[in-house]
């Protein structure tokens, strides 16, 4: 397979990064697996931020090593806005900085058919079945699929779609799909209101491909439910991880690079130049080019470090706090906000955030608040709403959102 690359070629994978460590380990194994698939080409990987190595790091060591070709492959489930514009703007730069490196840019994982596999051989493997001999149907289980949940309609969609594929080929009994990030339902709401369908036995499977500290909150609220819930069976599935069907995936990406395979469609990177031409790109992570990721400051957990953050957005009220929650993490925020939504972290981060129209939804990230999420999109609420949810957490500062400070 690798004789149809290119003379001098080498692949990258792109990450987001995480503050988890283990995370940051886990996608190290998806680079070791893809260089097992591809033994004569060097294989790197790079995080937008959080992690080390950057994306500029990893693309160095390539360069380093002769390659004057590089495949990018986004380490990324689905097209939303870091595969879209913050992983397309590193590259660019990185080429038009090195000038003598041909790039090209791959698709997002999307829902592959090895990919599918490897989610349903994880749900099968949590229920104690073979998915190589798997039961007729599983009518008397209802599966709920935990999504990462962006501003991205398109992305979110893709959830829900997986989800209907995941039913039908294994036959559950109902299934729905909640979300960890901004949009509705969220995790905790969304399995409240589903248990009300009798379900006796319950499987909870979050599509993430690492740990971090979105799968740490998932597995929280349903350890919360579950102990509300005696009657009820909870089984928490395990994320996709380094499963080989994913590797399968990844190197289904590569090999679309290298044959010049575009299924008729606009490449990522052809997507991203066009709308940075016609000046419709808000690039999330330019700090992703520049950050020094060996400081260790970055790629901890949350209950690794205490850091800074000031928030600073231009509205008619501002107020200051500090507090400490439960896990060790301590935070000193000043707020003065009005909704455009950039944030300037005191760890060196500077990003901005696309507003999610339905921030406000009765099932989505409002329920989110006393929870001790740790989210930048906790800014986008606006202050009637915070009002809202002021007298459900009032007087307990170790539940109190940031966005209530």
């Amino acid at each position: 397979m690798t004789n149809k690359l290119a003379a001098n070629a080498g692949i990258m994978i792109c990450g987001h990064g995480s503050r988890d460590k283990d995370a940051e380990r886990e996608f190290g194994l998806v680079a070791k697996g893809l260089k097992e698939r591809f033994p004569d080409v060097p294989v790197e990987y790079g995080f937008l931020e959080f992690s080390a190595p950057n994306i500029h790091m990893g693309l160095n060591r390539l360069i380093k090593q002769g390659v004057e070709h590089i495949y990018a492959v986004p380490g990324m489930l689905f097209a939303a806005t870091h595969a879209k514009n913050d992983i397309p703007s590193v590259l660019t730069t990185f080429a038009e900085k090195q000038g003598n490196v041909e790039m090209t840019y791959g698709r997002e994982l999307g829902l592959q058919d090895d990919m599918i596999d490897a989610f349903q051989a994880r749900i099968y493997e949590s229920l104690g079945l073979d998915a190589e001999n798997p039961p007729e149907n599983l009518y008397d289980t209802m599966l709920v699929v935990v999504g990462r949940g962006t501003s991205d309609t398109g992305a979110n969609a893709e959830a829900a779609k997986l989800t209907r594929i995941v039913n039908e080929n294994m036959g559950f009994g109902w299934a729905d799909t909640v979300y960890s990030g901004v949009t509705y339902p969220s995790v905790g709401v969304g399995l409240e209101k589903l248990m009300k369908l009798g379900f006796k036995r319950i499987v909870v499977a979050p599509y993430f491909l690492f740990t971090g500290r979105l799968i740490k909150r998932i597995q929280g609220y349903v350890d919360k439910v579950a102990a509300e819930n005696p009657g009820i069976e909870f089984v928490q599935t395990p994320y996709l991880n380094d499963h080989p069907k994913v590797i399968d995936a990844f190197e289904n990406r590569v090999m679309e690079i290298v044959n010049g395979d575009e299924l008729g469609e606009e490449s990522l990177m052809a997507s991203f130049k066009r709308r940075l031409a016609a000046g419709e790109v808000d690039v999330h992570h330019h700090h992703a080019e520049f950050v020094d990721p060996e400081d260790d400051t970055q790629g901890a957990s949350q209950a690794d470090h205490s850091h800074d953050h000031s928030h600073s957005h231009d509205h008619s009220h501002s107020h200051d706090h500090s507090h400490s929650h439960d896990h060790s993490h301590s935070h000193d925020h000043s707020h003065s906000h009005s909704h455009g939504h950039s944030h300037s972290h005191g760890d060196g981060h500077q990003h901005s955030h696309g507003v999610y129209q339905h921030i406000s939804h009765p099932l989505g990230p409002r329920t989110m608040i006393g929870e001790g999420v740790c989210c930048c999109f906790m800014s986008q609420f606006p202050d009637e709403l915070l009002e809202e949810e002021k007298a459900r957490i009032e007087g307990d500062c170790s539940k109190a959102a940031f966005a209530h400070k």
